[in-house]
Parts: C-alpha cells; sequence; structure tokens
C-alpha cells in the first residue's frame, strides 16, 4: 500500500486534533542514531503527554497513511529508531511520557510509563526497597518503551532474564488507533494469546508500547564483585558452572572480557584502573547478590579455592569496597566506549549455545584472518552466551580503510554463528541493520507467520516501516 509523507497538511490535522503543544521541532538527534550507520529522515515529531493522545495520532496517520517510527531514548544500535527511505515519517517520541504510575511492594511491581528513563525505574525500585535488574550502558537515557520493543538484555541476564521475563503486562496503541488496555499484575493469566509477549521486541511494527507492569525483586542482603583470571574460555565456563553449583541463582553476572579489550581501554581511555598490572588474554567478571548472613566475598573466595584447584583460575581481585566494586565494573562498561573511539570495522552482537563459545571463538579467529590482518575483541555476557564479537582494523589504520570489507567480515562471521546453532541478533534486536539477515537466517515457516502477524495488526503498514521485515 502507498504510504504518504507527513506534510504541512497532515501537520494542520495533527494541530486542529491536539492542539500546537504536541508537535516538536525536528531536531537532528530525531534523525541519528549511535553508530551513524544511518541516517534518517523526519517530516513531522509529535511528543504526546497521555496514552490518548498516542492513540489520537495513529488513528490520523493511519486514515492518512502516513507511516509512524516510535522513539524512544534513541540509543538503539540497529536502525530500528531512523527511517532513511519512503516518505517523510511521524516520529512519535514518548520523552514526555515519563512517569511512573504505581509501585506495589508486596507484589513485587512497579508500572511505569513508556518514557520512563531506565535509570529512573531503577530508583523508584530502590525507593521501594526492591530491585529492577534490567541494567546496560545506556540506562542513563534509554527509556522502558524502547528497552521492551527490543527485547533487551544486559548484565543480569543470567539471573533475572531479559526484559520480556521482567514484564508482566502492557498498554498499547494498536495500528489502527485502538488502545490496549494490558497492564496487568498478574502472574497467572491463560486467556487466550499472549499480545504482552507479541509486542515485546516487534520493534515498533506491531503498535507502540505506552506504560508497563514490570517485575521487581528483592534487594540482595549482599553484594560481591570480583575480576577473575582464567586460562582460556573453556575454563571460564567450567567456573560458571562450578559458581552455580555452589551459589545457584546468587550468580548475577558473569562477563567475559579479553585481553583486547584491556588494551582498547589503555589506549584511548588510560584513567580507567585495570585490575591486574598485565592484562590476561581471558578474564572474567563476576558479582553475586546473596541473601542471608553469607558474606559475599567469604563466597567469592571459596569459589576461588574451588576453582584454583581445578585449575580454572590464575589470579583474582576481590572487591572490598564500595568503591573497589565501581573500578571493576567501569573496566567492562567502559570497554564499548574504548570500541567506539577505536572503531570497529564491523560489529556483531550474536549468542551460542554456551558449550560451543569455545570452538566459535577459535573457528571466528580463523575466518577474520582469512580476510586481514584484524584486530577482535570478543566478550560479553558468557551467562547468556550472548557475545560482542566485534572486529577492529590494525594498528595505525582507520576502519575507513575497510569499508568494503565489512560486508565479508559480517557475513562470515554470521554464517559461522548460523552453523554453531546460534542467533545473529542476541539483545539489539532486528531494526533496519539486519533485516537481510533475518531473511538469510531465519526458519521460512517463522518467517511466514511474521509476515502474516504483521499483515493482520498492519494492514496500511504504516508501523515502523522497514523495520525487521523488509518492505
Amino acid at each position: 500500500m502507498t504510504l504518504n509523507p507527513a506534510d504541512e497538511t497532515f501537520a494542520q490535522s495533527l494541530r486542529d486534533t491536539l492542539g500546537d503543544g504536541v508537535l516538536r521541532v525536528p531536531e537532528p538527534r530525531y534523525a541519528e542514531e549511535p553508530r551513524r550507520r544511518f541516517s534518517g529522515q523526519v517530516g513531522l515529531v509529535a511528543a504526546p503527554r497521555q496514552t490518548e493522545d498516542v492513540a489520537a495520532l495513529i488513528r490520523l496517520a493511519s486514515a492518512a497513511s502516513v507511516p509512524v517510527v516510535p522513539y524512544g531514548g534513541g540509543t538503539g544500535l540497529v536502525g530500528g529508531q531512523v527511517m532513511p527511505d519512503g516518505p517523510a515519517p511521524l516520529l512519535i517520541s514518548l520523552e514526555r511520557m515519563t512517569a511512573i504510575r504505581a509501585v506495589y511492594p508486596t507484589e513485587n511491581i512497579l508500572i511505569a510509563e513508556a518514557g520512563a528513563v531506565l535509570a529512573d525505574i531503577q530508583a523508584a525500585a530502590r525507593q521501594a526497597n526492591r530491585l529492577f535488574p534490567l541494567s546496560l550502558a545506556a540506562e542513563g537515557s534509554c527509556r522502558i518503551g524502547g528497552n521492551l520493543a527490543t527485547n533487551a538484555g544486559g548484565v543480569n541476564v543470567l539471573r533475572y532474564g531479559n526484559a520480556r521475563d521482567l514484564c508482566l503486562g502492557l498498554e498499547a496503541v494498536l495500528p489502527n488507533g485502538e488502545i490496549w488496555h494490558g497492564l496487568s499484575r498478574l502472574r497467572k493469566d491463560n486467556t487466550g494469546y499472549d499480545l504482552r509477549n507479541l509486542l515485546i521486541g516487534s520493534e515498533g511494527t506491531l503498535g507502540i508500547i505506552t506504560a508497563a507492569s514490570l517485575k521487581l525483586s528483592p534487594c540482595p542482603a549482599g553484594v560481591g564483585t570480583a575480576i577473575v583470571q582464567v586460562p582460556s574460555p573453556e575454563a571460564a565456563i567450567d567456573l560458571l558452572a562450578l559458581a552455580r553449583d555452589q551459589l545457584g541463582d546468587g550468580v548475577s553476572t558473569f562477563e567475559l572480557i579479553h585481553r583486547q579489550g584491556l588494551h582498547f581501554l589503555s589506549e584511548v581511555l588510560p584513567d580507567i584502573r585495570q585490575p591486574f598490572a598485565s592484562p590476561p588474554e581471558w578474564s572474567v567478571l563476576i558479582e553475586i547478590g546473596l541473601f542471608g548472613d553469607t558474606a559475599p566475598q567469604e563466597a567469592l573466595e571459596t569459589l576461588y579455592s574451588a576453582a584454583e584447584a581445578r585449575g580454572l583460575v590464575r589470579d583474582a581481585v576481590i572487591a572490598q569496597s564500595e568503591a573497589q566494586r565501581a573500578d571493576l565494573w567501569a573496566v567492562r562498561e567502559r570497554i564499548p566506549e574504548a570500541n567506539r573511539l577505536i572503531g570497529s570495522v564491523s560489529s556483531h552482537d550474536i549468542s551460542v549455545p554456551i558449550s560451543e563459545i569455545p570452538a566459535f571463538i577459535r573457528q571466528g579467529a580463523e575466518v577474520v584472518a582469512m580476510l586481514g590482518p584484524f584486530r577482535i575483541n570478543c566478550f560479553g555476557h558468557l551467562g547468556d552466551g550472548n557475545l560482542h564479537y566485534n572486529v577492529f582494523p590494525p594498528a595505525g589504520r582507520s576502519r575507513s580503510d575497510f569499508d568494503v570489507q565489512r560486508a565479508p567480515i559480517k557475513r562470515a562471521i554470521h554464517d559461522l554463528v548460523h552453523k554453531f546453532g546460534g542467533s545473529v541478533s542476541a539483545e539489539h534486536g532486528i531494526g533496519r541493520l539486519k533485516t537481510d539477515d533475518l531473511e538469510r537466517y531465519a526458519d521460512p515457516a517463522k518467517l511466514a507467520a511474521m509476515r502474516s502477524i504483521k499483515s493482520a495488526l498492519d494492514p496500511k503498514g504504516i508501523m515502523n516501516p522497514g523495520a525487521v521485515l523488509s518492505v
């Protein structure tokens, strides 16, 4: 179906319905994404204050066949929030819908509007002596609606699950402008199809999330953090198994770090305090959260002793204060920033079965070496099988020198991921960056079902056209 631009005639219809206050100046930030792989276009920017305003905007867009791009914090890394091609869209920003509507501490539930910043939700949970465990690098600016729309992961998936696992219900505006009032606080509800899980991860292609009912957890009595040297990825996996045998669900974070990432930190962020005088080839950041009287530092020491007896570890730094904990976390959290400053040729957000990770890392290095003298920074969430596998130019060279090799590198790595039964999009979504990958690697029956769902819910194709499914 032919779509029309969000032009001045359409703008006037918005003003007539919602007044002048809903429209905003289309600043450059609305057409950008962090990696600058895409430059979007924007016809109009609307910033509604309430769900009824979102519904009115969608009804007008549907009637005029105007494309709609939902916009949260703008932190997405796969181009889902920008539309470079086609008629200039109506961009609906949720930045004014930021309310924490309710907190139910005894139920471990918080209800927030979609524009609430993730860090503000975490703070609201802490005020109620509860934990909202979704945590990622962009939490100071990303918004919960976008987190849910992309099914964000982060560092605590091992213990608490990803965004999908932390949501009980949604309020959303569907492509025809109807409001779905699904803000359930129920943990058991088998009344038909699960629209919540359909909308989570749909990246704004099936509707716009306007509020969410979120799961909270008790705050652990004690938190312990350590960075541990391991001789190999195989040893890291064995250490993970040992940690879970000893501590069960007390293991919150288990992050694999490669020496290349530490070298990048030394090169471009030298103020970051690194735990070891000589960067080890492989290390793991472990964080545990325990209840009861067990001291987490003692638990980590016991774990280290057992791992040392098995030859799984070589050295460790266990945080003895909150300041030391912050220093250890800074090492892991600033690696993506160092990556950006160095400039990758090709970055990959992938997952493979945990036991296959060592073989994938070995074969990945072989595949990349066949394409050129590149540097690899492989790091990420080992506990849930999600690796950030990033390929960089040789020292002294710029990524622009290797632009022509970006596509071959991406294809080679993604083919290898597929061979190992993995996913080429572990936690960042498909957006517009990976639509071809979805076509190439997804099961045909799944693709057909996705297209049928899209056609049924959004027959005019106005919702984020070009994202997830190619037009």
